[in-house]
């Protein structure tokens, strides 16, 4: 798998870094698809090298793997960024490739990489202990919103018994009565009609008629079943029941998981182990030979020049800079050119001051004849990438290294010795030149005083010197932050904001228990000018991509494209703060809650709110990643505050945020999520100037309600799905939400209900009552989201460019201001 991958990569290196740079495209859908197939490409990479990093247990093939693996996470993040401004849209949609790849919509399912939590597990582990004890302390352990227990006495407790026991002896009795009945009435029957014998040809028509019409009954229902499993339409009996393979398959996965640390842990030993023993056995040879070398170049150079060389200093690279392969001969070449440049450069300096008068008179009149060229070249151009150099240093790597490899005799895959001691030996061999470098300066300068009679030059030191203190005076130009707990730990500072409610416990959600389906119309709705919804299966790879990704892993998000805001925007109920809880669960993030019903009445005034953030930022910071979550974030920009919420004053953040912003740095794994059901109460202006990303998330549609119904009936009850029409409940309740669905089928199927599926299948009809009593999501409420979403800035430039307008480039834009200056002057 490892292997495939790297082919795969390796001709996408070739398409991606060309010998010559491609022209630019001016077909802005040729651009979309090129960018789209190399998207998908980079996915389906990504799920082999994810799948082999977690089941590898070599360490040093693992170090290969996982720089690999980050480098394409980069690169995916960088294309989509690449897809949206292009596209401008947030959502896009890949049916056609797909189709011409051969593959299905489960391709472009994004994986979450388990190591993001495998690999800090422990301290996740101290960190819910810390958490779970304060919780306690304070007397808010009642966090994930467990009912509390009411304590009954004993005499309530004795009557509560003594009623359900008496009813019980009341429904046998009521049986027993009743049969007693019935008996009585059939014999009063009898005396009255007489006794009616059949004849036992008839008797035994009639036993056949029932029979077999009872085992015909069966072996259709059989064949209906048979046929509808045959064409996939329903899972085979034992679908759901967990299969003996997979039992096998989970507690390898757990074995190599340990031998992993294992090995990870021999390996780092290893290290240590290795690099002590060739200091001890191989740092006086090296250091002999390297004494020889240097002397020997001391007496060559001195028959070459008529004198001894200058020592490079430690910043030139000392003797490595000696060692560059070149003879004697080349080092006087190289010194005679040198003075010959700097006679050049005095000469070269009159003249330039005359060309640059005449390049101005040229340029002035090039401008108009280049105008029409540079027309004709622009056109939609790849920015350059930060992970490309990564990826191709890694895969130079893996070819050099592990592609023609013989492991036959690493049965176990533990580390390598021989690729440590390469390793290892450089590092020592690096020591002990710093300590030769030294002494062999020294014994320069006795040589120079001894036998050519020259002073050690010391403007060289005083102007380094010089240099130094200039680099140090840039540096105190920086402002740093004022540090408002100077003496307080983080320990200290975590255990205020939980007991303060700021930093909350995350409810053990995944985004796996966010069900959603592919969107199978997307691209003929897009063909036929019609922007579609997005599916609940877009919004995860959004939140996949723009929350996880990057919080996980922090090479990546050094690097990748700066989301520091999401915005998810959207009717009630269909699950915005679920995958709030799940970013964090899935990140292994603290929760901050800064939504304005929590801070109310909290850090009173200006002082109190910087306190706050300081806080928020300072523990954010130290215990990464982290997410600051701001439920109905609209009410911080609201247009007019309502008389009700006042008191609470909602836009108390309104000003500090944008700064909170500005002071996030490339290195801090801190994501801003907003969770709003109006967005439309807000300023859009300044809402939008926070919340960059935005992502609206939808009502479910008929595929998406489809796989809820299944999903959750199933959960309750494996064998439930079979008497329910599900696409009648998936038709019937357009407008619903997740909420809704879940709501219904926990009040339809409780304990009692899943007893007597085997007497009485579950039906359809049995959910209407729950959904009734619900407020569904109509379509007013849905194009008053889309209407919203159009006033954003994506939305905006999206309709222009539907209009019939050009969107604009940076440099489009740049020269329009350009001509418009000229006008006016």
């Amino acid at each position: 798998m490892w292997e495939e991958a790297q082919q795969a990569l390796y001709h996408l290196l070739q398409q991606e870094m060309p010998d010559v740079p491609p022209k630019p495209e001016k077909d802005r859908m040729a651009a979309a698809q090129f960018l789209s197939t190399l998207y998908i490409r980079y996915v389906q990479i990504f799920r082999s090298l994810e799948l082999a990093y977690d089941q590898m247990a070599h360490p040093q093939k693992r170090q290969v793997v996982r720089a690999m693996l980050d480098g394409v996470i980069g690169r995916i993040l960088e294309l989509k960024n690449e897809l949206v401004e292009l596209e401008i849209s947030e959502f896009h949609y890949f049916d056609d490739i797909l189709q011409d790849l051969k593959m299905g919509p489960e391709c472009l399912e994004i994986p979450i990489p388990k190591y993001f939590i495998k690999e800090k597990a422990k301290v996740l582990k101290d960190r819910e202990q810390i958490l779970y004890q304060i919780l306690q302390r304070t007397g808010l352990q009642d966090i994930n919103g467990a009912k509390p227990v009411k304590v009954m006495s004993v005499d309530e407790a004795v009557r509560v018994i003594q009623v359900s026991e008496r009813a019980r002896q009341g429904r046998l009795r009521a049986t027993f009565m009743k049969k007693i009945y019935l008996e009585e009435k059939q014999e009063r029957m009898a005396k009255l009609h007489g006794e009616k014998t059949l004849d036992p040809a008839v008797a035994a028509l009639r036993i056949q008629k029932i029979w077999r019409g009872y085992i015909q009954r069966k072996r259709t229902k059989k064949l209906r079943e048979d046929e509808m499993i045959f064409l996939g339409m329903i899972p085979p009996p034992n679908f759901n029941r967990v299969s003996v393979a997979a039992v096998i398959a989970r507690k390898n996965e757990s074995l190599r998981s340990q031998l992993q640390e294992q090995h990870e842990v021999e390996y780092q030993s290893a290290l240590v182990q290795i690099k002590d023993t060739i200091r001890e056995t191989e740092s006086l040879d090296m250091k002999e030979t390297l004494q020889d070398q240097i002397r020997q170049w001391f007496i060559e150079c001195r028959h070459a020049t008529g004198k001894f060389p200058d020592f490079p200093d430690e910043d030139d690279g000392g003797s490595n800079a000696i060692f560059s392969q070149k003879t004697p001969e080349q080092v006087a070449a190289e010194l005679a050119a040198k003075e010959e440049e700097k006679e050049k450069k005095k000469k070269e300096k009159g003249k330039k001051e005359k060309e640059k008068k005449g390049e101005k008179k040229e340029k002035d009149k090039g401008k108009k004849g280049k105008g029409k060229e540079e027309e004709e070249e622009e056109g939609w151009k790849m920015n350059p990438s930060a992970f490309l150099s990564d990826i191709s240093s890694a895969n130079q790597a893996y070819q050099g290294v592990w592609q023609h490899r013989d492991e036959a005799w690493n049965l176990h895959q533990s580390h390598d010795p021989e690729l440590i001691k390469e390793v290892k030996r450089k590092e020592v061999e690096e020591e002990v030149r710093i300590q030769v470098d030294e002494l062999m300066r020294q014994e320069v300068l006795n040589l120079k005083l001894s036998v050519d009679r020259e002073k050690g030059k010391k403007k060289k030191d005083k102007k380094g010197g010089k240099k130094k203190k200039k680099g140090k005076k840039s540096g105190k130009r920086k402002k740093k932050e004022k540090d408002l707990t100077p003496n307080r730990t983080i320990d200290s500072l975590y255990e205020e904001l939980v007991t303060e409610g700021l930093l909350i416990k995350p409810k053990p959600f995944k985004l796996t228990d966010f069900v959603g389906e592919h969107s199978y119309l997307g691209t003929t709705l897009r063909q036929a000018d019609i922007e579609p919804m997005p599916s609940l299966n877009d919004v995860k790879q959004l939140l996949i991509l723009y929350g996880v990704l990057p919080l996980g892993c922090s090479s990546v998000h050094e690097k990748a494209p700066p989301v520091k805001t999401l915005l998810l925007a959207g009717p009630s109920g269909v699950g915005k703060k679920m995958l709030v809880n799940a970013l964090c669960n899935e990140t292994g993030a603290n929760l901050f809650n800064l939504s304005p019903d929590n801070i109310a009445g909290k850090y009173p005034g200006k002082s109190g709110l910087q306190m706050m953030l300081h806080m928020v930022l300072k523990v954010a910071r130290q215990l990464q990643p982290s997410i600051i979550w701001i439920d109905n974030a609209e009410k911080t920009f609201y247009k007019k505050v309502p008389k009700t919420e006042k008191q609470m004053d909602p836009k108390r953040l309104k000003k500090d945020l944008p700064k909170l912003l500005k002071s996030l740095k490339s290195e801090d794994r801190i994501l801003v999520v907003g969770t709003s059901q109006r967005p439309f109460e807000a300023e859009i202006k300044s809402f939008c100037k926070v919340y960059k990303k935005i992502i609206l998330i939808p009502r479910p549609d008929y595929a998406a309600r489809l796989v809820l119904w299944k999903q959750m009936i199933s959960l309750r009850a494996d064998s439930a799905t079979t008497s329910v029409n599900l696409s009648a409940l998936a038709k019937i309740t357009d407008g619903f939400t997740p909420a809704h669905i879940t709501k219904a089928v926990e009040s339809v199927l409780n304990e009692r209900r899943v007893r007597l599926l085997s007497r009485k299948p579950l039906t359809a009809n049995e959910f209407l009552n729950s959904l009734c009593r619900e407020e569904p999501v109509y379509k007013e409420e849905e194009e008053a989201f889309k209407t919203w979403y159009a006033k954003t800035p994506l939305g905006k430039r999206r309709s222009k460019v539907k209009s019939g307008g050009e969107e604009e480039t940076g440099k489009d834009k740049g020269k329009k201001k350009g001509d418009k200056k000229g006008k006016k002057k």
